[in-house]
């Protein structure tokens, strides 16, 4: 049975509703610790806050192996991924024009007519699976609710594995620029898989390795577009979630909205500025036994400004892998956490569901 296909959230939006449908009203339970007024919330400097990391150091390359390992060392990093699983990071050597062209390119995709933008529409509706282009969330639980969000989702590398028939071709600058801050992004993975792997005790590159290498580990591109909602309050922009890549890139249009749920509280993430926001995804929690954390986080939604953000899931290959806790990080007191299981039996055990005609609903991965 087809899930009919809900209206574009920024159609809702646009159309001057005073009260959100009810399929978009979430429980008292998913609203915990929202207020309406995210501003505030991430005015606030009570509490625990989402670590900035500096990454000066290990963003410079060197050839010599020891200088390279000793500048990987990086325990602010490491400490953030065993504690947080998320963290801000700043001077990560991606230019700020660079990004500001892929910010630029999302918001003109987004702001064409609805009709333009339809013709990039995927067929989720068909039930294709095909996940690619542009799409609102179908419902995936038994009281239907839905996010409000709009989103434009497709892979970015490597480019062997690409689809260009899907990316927009208007603004003229999407495609250019998308593939310039994707190499770019690929190399600063790189690094970060080398200063996690030294924290595992294990050689610089074999995390890398472990998820696919340059060939076989594809990112994946989704632009989060959250427009203006009547009663935020009710809604959620995303439903809580982790990630099951193994990391995930965050830049936005600094407009709050990221929560992290972290000691038993939920966290409002600061906007900080030429920052990009890294997740440990559920990939590496696994490789690392649980050492390396995958952090539960929603997206909230405000009535005064739309937000934006632009998400990167660095997957591995759904088959070829089989993922399980590292034997290094195993022992008598530290067993394995987890049992292994390929990439794809991981999404589908994470985002896919049974209803009642035991049909499978396909939802793409989720950020804020």
């Amino acid at each position: 049975m087809l899930t009919a296909v809900p209206p574009r959230v920024e159609s809702l939006a646009s159309s001057g509703i005073q009260s959100i449908p009810e399929e978009y009203v979430r429980s008292k339970e998913e609203l915990a610790n929202n207020n309406g007024d995210v501003f505030e919330q991430e005015k606030s400097n009570e509490g625990p806050q989402v670590p900035t990391i500096d990454l000066r150091d290990i963003i410079v390359d060197s050839e010599d192996k020891v200088v390279r390992r000793r500048r990987y060392c990086h325990d602010e990093l490491i400490k953030a991924a065993t504690e947080w699983g998320v963290m801000h990071l700043v001077n990560h050597g991606i230019p700020d024009d660079v990004i500001n062209r892929v910010k630029a390119a999302g918001e003109s995709f987004f702001n064409l007519p609805f009709e333009e933008k339809e013709k990039y529409a995927n067929d989720l509706q068909a039930g294709s699976g095909n996940v690619q282009g542009y799409g609102s969330k179908l419902a995936n639980n038994a009281g239907g609710q839905l996010e409000w969000e709009d989103y434009f989702f497709h892979s970015i590398f490597p480019e062997d594995k690409l689809d260009f028939s899907i990316w927009p071709k208007t603004p003229e600058d999407y495609i250019q620029a998308t593939q310039e801050y994707s190499r770019l992004l690929r190399g600063l993975a790189t690094k970060i898989f080398s200063v996690l792997s030294i924290g595992l005790g294990l050689e610089e590159d074999r995390l890398e390795k472990e998820v696919g290498g340059m060939e076989e580990l594809i990112l994946q591109m989704k632009i989060n577009y959250y427009p203006k909602c009547p009663q935020p309050e009710l809604a959620l922009g995303v439903e809580a979630h982790t990630d099951v890549s193994s990391l995930t890139f965050i830049f936005h249009n600094m407009v709050p909205g990221l929560q992290l749920f972290y000691q038993g509280k939920w966290v409002t993430a600061k906007c900080v500025p030429n920052s990009i926001i890294m997740h440990i995804g559920d990939t590496l929690e696994i490789l690392s036994n649980g050492k390396y954390k995958s952090i539960l986080h929603r997206g909230l939604v405000n009535k005064e400004k739309v937000r934006i953000s632009w998400a990167v899931f660095c997957e591995p290959p759904k088959e070829k892998i089989l993922l399980k806790p590292l034997p290094e990080t195993v022992s008598e007191t530290q067993p394995a956490r987890f049992p292994p299981r390929t990439f794809a039996q991981h999404i589908k055990q994470k985002l896919f569901r049974m209803n009642e005609e035991e049909e499978i609903t396909p939802q793409v991965d989720k950020s804020s």
